[in-house]
């Protein structure tokens, strides 16, 4: 049933889409909460992944040979599901297009990642901060609009504030890695106000989308230089290697 009373119309409209029956979102069939448990067994199939950094692997194995030459600045990665189909789609529908109903659904997927996951548990869940001009135009945060449900299911703080995006580094897309890197250079910071709060703590970043790694990368260097005692990444999707 839908509460009554909600914090806002977007809160509304995410417990409408979670809790009210409809069809998949995929196959079109009836099913609650946007997604049936079949799509999710066939399209949301664990598979192994470098726990550096969430790319799939042929075989089981602690990292990939890339993380093994160089490990990244975070500690581990979980990722749900590879950015192809239909995960693109939605994604792309649940970021572009309004449909932040989708965030339930999305979040589910993400939050079963973390579970089968052998990570340590964070003791803050932090989004990928969109920059102000950003935020305005789009009308939402979707790192947050995951992480949010994620850390409540685990019992975890969130926070959407504490890592700001002061500098807007425009669209990433179409940027290769080392473009992206320099893109995003000194383009995250913890509040400075805040500092203290994430000193000696062991942080999770969610994003919706990893393709490089380099939004992660930077943002994680942020949250080290703040005093952070581990980083990890949770991505929805990751976008497999070329």
């Amino acid at each position: 049933m839908v509460p009554a009373r909600l914090a806002s119309p977007l809160a509304a409209l995410r417990a409408w889409g979670s809790a009210c029956p409809g069809t998949c979102e995929v196959c079109r069939q009836w099913c609650q909460g946007g997604l049936c448990a079949r799509c999710i067994a066939q399209f949301a199939a664990p598979v192994p992944r470098c726990g550096h950094c969430g790319l799939r692997l042929g075989l089981p194995a602690p990292a990939c040979a890339r993380c093994q030459r160089e490990r990244p600045p975070f500690d581990h990665t979980v990722c749900a599901v590879d950015y192809a189909f239909p995960w693109d789609r939605l994604i792309g529908a649940f970021k572009f297009n309004a449909r932040a109903e989708l965030a339930g659904a999305l979040a589910g997927r993400l939050l079963q990642a973390v579970h089968r996951a052998e990570v340590p548990r964070p003791e803050l869940v932090l989004p990928i901060p969109l920059a102000t001009r950003r935020l305005a135009q789009r009308g939402y945060n979707q790192a947050w609009e995951l992480a949010r449900p994620v850390a409540a299911a685990l019992g975890v703080a969130a926070d959407a504030t504490l890592l700001t995006r002061p500098l807007d580094t425009g669209q990433q897309a179409e940027l290769d890695r080392s473009e992206r890197l320099l893109n995003l250079r000194t383009a995250f910071m913890v509040d400075p106000a805040r500092r203290a709060t994430v000193q000696g703590l062991r942080v999770a970043l969610v994003d919706d989308v990893m393709t490089t790694g380099a939004t992660v990368r930077e943002a994680s260097a942020a949250l080290r230089r703040a005093g952070a005692a581990s980083v990890q990444v949770w991505a929805l999707a990751r976008t497999p290697e070329a």
